[in-house]
């Protein structure tokens, strides 16, 4: 796996103070998509027991709600075992820590991948330009789904996150 960047103290990626990891690596290709730069999954940098032992460190802060993935595609072919492994050992060690995945994959191609068992939301879906709306809440287009993974699980149908 490799990625782009760890954002620190970051707010609009998912609910409370968090750490977003930026993968590289996306098959989308969205048109407008803000980090294009992220869709080669050969781009950015090696990600290293370093860059594990700096997201610890700062989801070993009381103050940090937890992480999101994002990038790129956490989910792209060329992630989807290292963000499984890193979520199953954050959702370890800080139980508390909420986990958010951004793909641009829908919730109905993914539901039986192990990574959304450690996830707290997901959001799903491309983002497509013609159906911005730059008021909704931690997504870009009114076709993603804020998708509460849990109560998902439960009932066994998508139930959306409060905004």
């Amino acid at each position: 796996m490799r990625y782009h960047n760890i954002t620190k103290d970051d707010m609009l990626n998912g609910d409370g103070l968090r750490v977003v990891l930026w993968v590289a690596g996306c098959n989308h290709c969205c048109k407008s998509c803000q980090n294009p730069v992220t869709w080669d999954p050969n781009g950015g940098l090696p990600f290293t027991e370093a860059e594990i032992n700096e997201i610890f460190a700062e989801l070993d802060k009381d103050y940090v709600s937890g992480i999101t993935f994002s990038g790129g595609d956490p989910l792209h072919p060329a992630n989807i075992t290292g963000i499984t492994d890193l979520a199953r050992k954050i959702r370890q060690k800080y139980p508390n820590k909420t986990i958010w995945l951004y793909t641009g994959s829908l919730w109905e191609e993914i539901q039986n991948e192990e990574v959304i068992h450690y996830l707290d939301v997901c959001v799903d879906g491309e983002f497509l330009v013609d159906r911005r709306d730059p008021s909704l809440k931690w997504k870009g287009s009114d076709n993603q789904r804020v998708i509460n993974v849990p109560e998902t699980l439960t009932q066994g149908k998508i139930i959306l996150h409060a905004e």
